[in-house]
């Protein structure tokens, strides 16, 4: 069974039954659906309204079909897809590939089945989202040495200063007017470009 963390989930189907089956076992289970739609734009509209930690989409299904709504879902990083199916010829599962979805399941589900696949689909978006969240981080602070380093060149140069001494100005500057050290950088870098267009 899936950790104690109570989770929100969308489902999509055209069978009501089917919908009604799945919300039992998830709500047995602790968890909440807070939205079920009938069609693949539907899923959609509710996937970027309620924000839920998983959405379960039937591949078959009138408007946009779930792999094309899984698409969308998942380059709109709204939540990890799973898709349920009765299908599962080889292009029915190449296009699910495609679409990005965390996993393909065969009905009729069964809880063996379902209940890992939401807690790995759930794991792996966390992660995913982790990474990006570090590679983010990263690409600021490389920004930001870049600013740096270019403010510095800018104090070296016009006031013949050694780089060490450079950066003790950026740090004092920063200091005294409670400012991060890149919005330092970014202002004598714009003092430096008005000077410049001041001579032209």
């Amino acid at each position: 069974m899936m950790r104690k963390e109570k989770l929100r989930f969308v489902i999509a189907d055209d069978e009501p039954l089917i919908r009604m089956d799945l919300r039992e076992m998830l709500e047995e289970a602790g968890h909440e659906v807070a939205g079920e739609a009938s069609d693949g734009r539907e899923a959609i509209a509710l996937a970027r309204r309620l924000h839920p930690a998983c959405v379960l989409l039937d591949v078959k299904m009138p408007e946009i079909d779930g792999i094309a709504a899984a698409r969308i879902i998942t380059r709109e990083k709204l939540a990890p897809v799973i898709l349920l199916t009765a299908f599962s010829d080889d292009r029915t599962v190449e296009r699910a590939n495609a679409a990005g979805v965390s996993a393909y399941l065969v009905k009729p589900v069964e809880e063996e089945q379902l209940f890992p696949a939401i807690e790995i689909a759930c794991a792996r978006t966390r992660e995913r989202r982790q990474m990006e969240a570090e590679l983010a981080e990263l690409k600021t602070a490389l920004e930001n040495r870049k600013l740096l380093d270019r403010a510095k060149g800018v104090l070296m140069d016009r006031c013949r200063l050694k780089e060490a001494e450079a950066f003790r100005r950026i740090q004092r500057r920063s200091m005294e007017e409670r400012l991060p050290l890149e919005e330092v950088a970014r202002a004598i870098l714009r003092g430096e470009e008005k000077r410049e267009n001041d001579y032209e």
